[in-house]
């Protein structure tokens, strides 16, 4: 399933529309909720029967598309389903309860609803909200994709205007020749990662290079008198601020872990816990800027659309262990350089990323990874075996994963 996202252009009436539409798909969606609080045993076929319900009783609600309104249902039923995924897996903690939303910005068709112009420069939506014709630009070209393969179309609200989104059906492959290479990856916060060659990719830290104006932007929302248009306008230029520092960061994880990939025929990682790190409340600013969670969802994929192995390996002991002589060496987060009995001397974060990538080479990997995706096909053969060379073991496992995909 690939995403395109296109700029949205129309008038001022439109754009009404599109909130109010908005508004609506936010109004069957908490309704929704509401239905599996107050009525036990409601399942997903009850919240889609319930939607007609919904519309023959609020005539706004009958105003969006049938279909529009179908998918409302299905968010709803998305975070009750996985509020009963973590009450079975028994997650310490919260487990996240289904709650009303208060800040809703997209609406959501489905196959019906809306009408792509031939010169795919613009989409009509026939829905009786009247958002009507909206121009769309953007760098994608749809020309390449039937109109069957558009599975669902998505009008999203963002600080600097309003974005058509397109989610085709279709399979993304590429082939490329086999590098030979292996690398291990360890992510910091003074560099954003460390990898297995001793090569160092800077920590960019978008968000402290754009603090000192988004501190400025935030004083002139708070002089604004509430309600005002003004206060309006201040946080209109605000949510600017961080939409483009949330977009830097994207921009730098998406480039990087594509180089990454097509570089390495296995990528090895930590498989950290970013919630149990935030915790942490003097590290959780760096953390969340550096966007270790979002360079590894793109390292997964890239992994699949490339066929790479990609592999998430327990971080535990991995700075204190010497990938030498595999004693353990205690050293405190200041130490930055590992030195051991055994005469290895080198960077700390280096280390750390020589005993991540092996581990990935010694382990069959997790599900969720390239390496499991065809029901674990690559078993215990992704293992080390003694006395033979890992290049050739990670080529072959490359091979017979290609074969699956055949």
């Amino acid at each position: 399933m690939l995403v395109f996202e296109f700029k949205v252009y129309g008038k001022s009436v439109q754009l009404t529309a599109i909130d109010d539409a908005i508004r609506t798909a936010q109004f069957v969606r908490n309704s929704c909720i509401r239905l599996w609080m107050d009525v036990q045993g409601t399942g997903k076929n009850d919240l889609q029967k319930y939607c007609a319900v919904l519309a023959a009783n609020f005539p706004f609600a009958n105003e969006l598309n049938s279909m529009a309104r179908q998918a409302s249902a299905e968010r709803a039923w998305s975070s009750i389903a996985r509020f009963y995924d973590n009450c079975k897996k028994n997650i310490p903690g919260l487990k996240g309860y289904p709650q009303f939303q208060k800040d809703c910005r997209s609406v959501e068709y489905k196959t019906s609803g809306w009408q792509l112009a031939d010169d795919r420069k613009s989409i009509t939506f026939t829905d009786k909200k009247g958002i009507g014709r909206l121009k769309i630009k953007g760098t994608r070209d749809l020309h390449f994709y039937q109109i069957n393969q558009i599975k669902r179309v998505r009008l999203v609200k963002r600080a600097d205007g309003y974005y058509c989104q397109f989610c085709i059906d279709v399979n993304r492959q590429e082939n490329i020749e086999p590098t030979g290479n292996t690398i291990g990856l360890d992510v910091g916060l003074k560099e954003y990662y460390t990898d297995s060659n001793g090569v160092i990719v800077e920590n960019p830290k978008f968000l402290r290079e754009g603090e000192k104006v988004l501190k400025r932007s935030q004083r002139r929302v708070s002089r604004k008198v509430k309600g005002s248009k003004n206060r309006g306008k201040a946080r209109q230029i605000l949510g600017k601020r961080h939409l483009k520092i949330s977009r830097k960061r994207k921009d730098h994880a998406v480039k990087l872990a594509r180089c990454v990939v097509q570089s390495n025929d296995l990528i090895s990682y930590e498989d950290l816990r970013i919630k149990n790190l935030v915790k942490n409340h003097c590290l959780a600013k760096s953390i969340n800027d550096a966007s270790w969670y979002q360079f590894r969802v793109w390292l997964e994929y890239f992994g699949k659309v490339f066929k790479r192995v990609t592999v998430a390996v327990n971080p535990q002991y991995t700075s204190q262990e010497c990938s030498s002589c595999g004693e353990i060496v205690k050293k405190t987060l200041s130490t930055r350089t590992h030195a051991c009995k055994c005469g290895c001397v080198m960077d700390r974060d280096e280390n750390a990323a020589r005993n991540i990538l092996s581990r990935g080479l010694g382990t069959v990997g997790h599900t969720g990874t390239f390496a499991l995706d065809a029901s674990n096909a690559l078993g215990d053969k992704a293992s080390t075996c003694a006395g033979e060379i890992l290049y050739e073991q990670v080529i072959s496992s490359i091979k017979e994963s290609q074969c699956l995909y055949i």
